[in-house]
């Protein structure tokens, strides 16, 4: 016999005698990779249908991806290094410890979210770190075009109120906001990443005047049309004028910050924006492994156990691809990316786009 057809034979044999992969029963007939995870099938049930109003991409969904960003951002190995506690990452703080964390100005309005999902991390007996992520990757699964994250359940559920300072705010210039989520380890590329966060993502507390006003004008889809908006230029303020944090809109009933104005605009970042307009599916495979990185900050992978089949896949679709709103044209577009042309868009036809509240 051959030397070659010896090792065929022995590649054959071992992968029939190669164990199968496992998978274990929960309710309801699903299944899983680790029976550790079943009680997350409980918990998605729950909170779908009283979190999430029966799957929607809505309001709770919003709040819950930004608590995922505020929980996990609280980690500073630059105050590590100083011989200071620099946060605990994606720890569940913000939950366990939120008289001292909701009193900090970059999370102004989140203790909000934080109560109404407390009560359903004590009623399953999961950590609130695990929630916290948990609760983000379900919600932000129910938006058209939504990604799939990945879920690691098993952070402990003892943890240290975070130091303030650690949030980026709206107001930050981009050198603050690079230097800040640098320390935390994140690339100008992978910030622009955990932006297309922003799609679905609506305002409370920058102008209280107009509560739930979305970053773009289509708040409950998960796609690149608020890479586009974000580079209009801006012509108005959706409600009591300009507040801190705030640069002005280009849609009636749309609300902009100061920080993806600018990080849009910048050098170090623009070029990275611009690629999400003509490609959504590199936004959310980019949002994905991003988002990956973000839920495991302060924790140890290899202490985790990997629940992400229990997360949904995601059963919205996008019905059209990213346009000039109606009565805007490519003049307005303020491109900043020198490396790569701008890529064509048609507009809508119709009168001019306005946004309603969420």
């Amino acid at each position: 016999m051959s030397f070659k057809a010896l090792f065929t034979l022995t590649v054959l044999a071992a992968s029939a005698f190669a164990a199968p992969s496992q998978k274990v029963t929960c309710s309801g007939g699903r299944t899983t990779s680790d029976a550790s995870c079943c009680v997350w099938f409980d918990v998605l049930d729950d909170i779908q249908e009283n979190l999430f109003d029966g799957a929607e991409c809505g309001e709770e969904v919003h709040e819950s991806l930004r608590l995922t960003f505020h929980d996990a951002i609280g980690f500073s190995p630059k105050l590590s290094r100083q011989g200071k506690f620099g946060g605990g990452g994606a720890d569940g703080s913000l939950m366990a410890h939120t008289e001292i964390e909701a009193a900090f100005n970059a999370n102004n309005g989140i203790d909000d979210i934080v109560e109404v999902q407390r009560p359903f991390a004590i009623k399953h007996k999961v950590s609130f770190g695990d929630f916290i992520q948990f609760a983000g990757a379900v919600g932000v699964s129910n938006c058209a075009g939504g990604p799939r994250l990945e879920f690691l359940a098993g952070r402990s559920n003892h943890s240290i109120a975070s130091p303030d300072l650690l949030v980026p705010e709206p107001s930050d210039s981009v050198d603050a906001i690079l230097a800040r989520m640098g320390d935390a380890g994140f690339s100008p590329d992978e910030i622009v990443d955990l932006l297309a966060s922003h799609s679905v993502a609506a305002s409370d507390h920058i102008d209280e005047s107009i509560p739930g006003t979305p970053f773009d004008s289509t708040p409950s889809a998960f796609d690149a049309q608020f890479f586009l908006e974000v580079l209009l230029k801006g012509t108005l303020a959706p409600g009591n004028g300009t507040h801190t944090g705030q640069a002005l809109s280009p849609i009636p009933g749309e609300i902009r910050i100061q920080s993806d104005f600018l990080l849009a605009r910048d050098s170090r970042t623009a070029c990275r924006w611009q690629s999400f307009i003509a490609n959504e599916r590199l936004m959310v495979s980019r949002f994905e492994k991003a988002m990956s990185k973000l839920a495991t900050l302060g924790q140890v992978r290899s202490r985790l156990t990997d629940c992400s089949d229990v997360i949904p896949v995601p059963q919205g679709r996008l019905t059209k691809p990213v346009t000039i709103p109606a009565g805007r044209s490519m003049a307005d577009v303020e491109a900043a990316c020198a490396a790569t042309p701008f890529p064509a868009l048609s507009a809508d036809p119709g009168p001019v786009t306005t946004v309603p509240p969420v």
